[in-house]
């Protein structure tokens, strides 16, 4: 039994509309905002433990890079999501840019209320920020992991694959 709905999502062209060579770039852009969160976590982490203002300096260049990389990259993926109708059509798609949003309006705060002064925006609101994030992380890559590997969005296949 078909689902006409399901069919007719399948027939859409799901390939990056913002690629170099084939390569779609939001792929590659969302490893860095990634990454800076991570180490924005550990920083604070660190930071608490020791009490030393190097990771306190090192969260607030960590997560202030995580931002603008994040909105970068959600640039980026706004515009896969806008440029691309197969993207559009998939639940899959809103729910992971609904919640890289919400990730990248965690980081921005987190940062923001850094800058002013770093060492006492670590405990315990930025703490608990940076692990808010990393739990937004995960949820946007889950959900970008099964695009990518559910429903192939923005993957290079051949006619035989």
């Amino acid at each position: 039994m078909s689902n006409p709905v399901v069919e007719e999502v399948e027939r859409h062209d799901v390939s990056s509309a913002v690629a170099v060579a084939g390569h779609p770039v939001h792929a590659m852009l969302v490893t860095f905002p990634i990454a800076f969160t991570v180490g924005t976590l550990a920083a604070d982490v660190l930071y608490w433990w020791w009490g030393d203002a190097f990771w306190a300096r090192a969260a607030l260049w960590s997560s202030g890079a995580a931002f603008m990389l994040g909105v970068i990259a959600g640039l980026v993926g706004t515009a896969e999501l806008v440029l691309v109708k197969g993207i559009r059509k998939r639940a899959a798609s809103w729910t992971h840019a609904i919640a890289a949003m919400m990730l990248i309006a965690i980081i921005g705060t987190n940062w923001g209320l850094r800058i002013s002064d770093h060492e006492a925006a670590v405990l315990p609101t930025g703490l608990f920020l940076s692990a808010l994030g990393m739990v937004f992380v995960g949820i946007a890559g889950w959900h970008g992991g099964k695009l990518v590997f559910e429903h192939q969005i923005g993957l290079m296949l051949s006619e035989n694959d």
